[in-house]
Formats: C-alpha cells, structure tokens, sequence
C-alpha cells in the first residue's frame, strides 16, 4: 500500500513540475524552443531558390531577437536537397525522426514536396507554405497543409489572358518543366486559351537534366510563335532565351512567378531578362510597405553580407508569415491540434503577399487549404528594374 502511495505522490509531483515549466508532450516542442524544419536547394539546377530558406532563417532570427513566441525561440534546421527529390526524402526523414521537428516551412520545387508530403501527412505533421503554386498541395486537401503560393494554373491564365487581350498575342508557344510544376502551368495555359478559341502553337516540354536547348527553341520558332511562356528553372529559362537570341528568334517571352527576380535575371542573362512579363506573388523589392520595411531591417542586421536583397529572399517571410500567425494565436498550449485549427482561423489576413484566408478543413473542398490566389503582372526593364501592369488579379 506504501509502495502504492509512493507511486501516486511521484506522478503527482511529475505533473505539478510539468506545469510549472510549461512542459508540453509534443514532438518538437520543449519548454524554451520550437523545432521547425525546412529544406532549400543551396547548389544544383534551382540554386537561384535556395535564397527561400535562408530567408526564413533571417525571419525566424528577427522573431528571436524580439523575445521569441510565447517564451520559447524558433530553432531552425534548413538543409540543401539540391532540388533532388530523393534527397528531400532522406533529409526530412533524418530530422523528422532524429530531431524531432514540429512543423515544416516553405520547402522549394514540386518534386521535392511531392516526395515527402505524404510521410508527413501520415504522421501528421504540420507543414505550411509550400515554395511552389502546385494543385498538388489541394488535391487532394490534406488537413495538415497549408498551402500560400498562388497555383501556377491560374498564374498562366492571367498571363495567357494578358497576352491575347492586352497585346494581340495569335500564337503562343509554351515551353515547361516536364514535371508537376511545368505541367500545372501548361494546364492553365491550355485552359484560358481554349476560352479565346486558341491552342498552343508548341508545347515543348523540357527536363531538369537538359542543357543543350537548340531543339526546344527550334520547335517554338518553326510554330511561328509570337509569345512564348517559360515554366522551367532560372538556368533553363536562360538558356533558352540565351539559345534564342543566337538564332534570331525574339517573340514577346513571358513567365511564371518563379522567374521574377528581374534585378537577379537580368544581371546572369546580360540584360536579356528586359521586356520579360511575370506574375509576381509579393510586394515587389522596393516596396513602401511598412512590413517590407521592418523585413528589410532584419535582412540588413542578420543576413550575410554576400546575400542579396531580392523575392525570394523575403519569401521566405511571406510564404510563412501565417505560420508565425498561428503559432502566436496558440498561445503558451502549443500542440500541432491546436495550431492546426489557429491556422484554420486566419480569416483576411494581409501580410506582404495577397490576402490570406482559410477555412476549417473539408476533404471535399479544396479552397479550404489554399490561402491565396492572387497575383499581380509585371514587366523586367532596363538594369532589372519593374513596371507594374495590372493590380491584384484572381483568375478562375
């Protein structure tokens, strides 16, 4: 009976310890730190990427230096897969069983979400902000995904919308990243020129491992293409223009969101990049925006000196900005249940890319798990600067 006792004052105490320090039973969760993990291509085809992750660094170091969330710091864990989906994989599942990590952000390319997306939703483990505009991350909706890129399917229908009503465009030429990414760009393409009665004149698909891109502009240039769109990686994207330019071929080119760092493309393709139209998913570089400006500060006080100011640097806020959101809203009771359903509040949420709005999870409803579609169009011009062509667009 003594014995009995003894047991029952030890887990008495256990529990008044526990509450006492705020002790939390959750994977990545301790009483002083928040383990949240992230991979970003630092070397490899989408190298121009990485600046993502290591964006998120600079965030998570400025929320630090403010005191943390609720007491207890953001410990980061980024590492380089080299846009290799295999090494995704092995990288998510070293931290995720070796660490321990809460939840995931952002997280760069198609691919290489779609390798880890369904060992994580089957441990359930919260994953916010996906680098990429892929359906994939809706369809189906999962309830621990929240996607905040807009979807590259509806990113090139207002450019393909843009094209044929605002510059005559009759032929229009496609050339994509033959993966989920390209493909869900090449869809929308195909959608909104099928409602003008067109289709396109080439559909050129191109793989990650190609370099030598005289046949893929041959085809586009023998179609008598007028516009061409661009769904691939910055390295592919200028090479073909590159490839372009040598064999006199000069349609209007036009490209998703991912090729929008105009200062970074037009310095590597030597001024090629002007004249070039994008979407854009955030404020652009010199943005007044009182957010932009706060970034920015961070981005001068915690980056390294090498690091270059550009979207994709401070995407790595954006994409995630309601990640943080949801974490503050939890409160000290920090459980991946509860912030699953703080993330499901956010309702008009502004920030510096759209407005974000989500809803409680529904399986059937994919817009329950997509926080934004909205982007706007822009034009590269001389030494890489912008040119705004429209306001905040949602094509459906």
């Amino acid at each position: 009976m003594k014995k009995r006792q003894l047991w029952v004052v030890l887990a008495v105490m256990v529990m008044v310890i526990g509450f006492a320090f705020g002790a939390v039973a959750e994977e990545g969760v301790t009483d002083t730190e928040i383990h949240i993990g992230q991979w970003g291509p630092q070397t490899g085809p989408a190298a121009a990427w990485g600046s993502v992750a290591r964006g998120t660094a600079v965030y998570f170091k400025m929320i630090n230096a403010a005191g943390g969330i609720h007491g207890r710091k953001i410990v980061y864990h980024m590492f380089d897969d080299g846009y290799n989906p295999a090494k995704t994989m092995a990288g998510v599942k070293e931290l995720q069983e070796g660490v321990g990590i809460f939840a995931w952000a952002s997280g760069v390319g198609t691919a290489p979400g779609m390798a880890v997306r369904k060992y994580l939703m089957e441990r359930k483990v919260p994953w916010v902000g996906a680098a990429s505009g892929s359906h994939y991350w809706i369809t189906p909706p999962e309830k621990y995904q929240f996607a905040t890129y807009p979807l590259y399917f509806n990113e090139a229908m207002a450019l393909v919308a843009y094209a044929v009503n605002n510059l005559g465009s009759k032929k229009i030429a496609m050339a994509y990243q033959n993966d989920g990414y390209g493909k869900n760009g090449l869809e929308g393409a195909e959608n909104m020129l099928k409602r003008h009665g067109l289709e396109l004149v080439a559909k050129v698909p191109v793989e990650v491992k190609d370099k030598d891109m005289k046949s893929h502009v041959m085809k586009m240039k023998q179609a008598g293409a007028d516009t061409v769109l661009l769904w691939v990686s910055p390295t592919h994207g200028l090479t073909i223009m590159g490839t372009a330019k040598a064999m006199q071929f000069a349609p209007q080119w036009m490209s998703t969101s991912t090729l929008s760092d105009f200062p970074f493309m037009y310095k590597i393709s030597k001024g090629l990049w002007q004249g070039v139209i994008t979407g854009s998913f955030a404020e652009l570089p010199d943005s007044k925006n009182p957010l932009m400006k706060k970034y920015k500060k961070a981005y001068e006080k915690y980056a390294a000196k090498e690091e270059r100011w550009g979207v994709f640097f401070y995407a790595g806020f954006g994409f995630i900005e309601p990640m943080v959101e949801a974490l503050h809203r939890s409160g000290r009771d920090l459980t991946r249940e509860r912030f699953v359903k703080e993330m499901e509040g956010i309702r008009n949420f502004k920030g510096i890319m759209g407005t974000i709005n989500f809803k409680p999870f529904d399986p059937k409803d994919p817009s329950s798990r997509l926080g934004t579609n909205e982007v706007f169009l822009v034009k590269c011009l001389a030494d890489g600067k912008y040119e705004v062509l429209t306001s905040w667009l949602t094509v459906k």
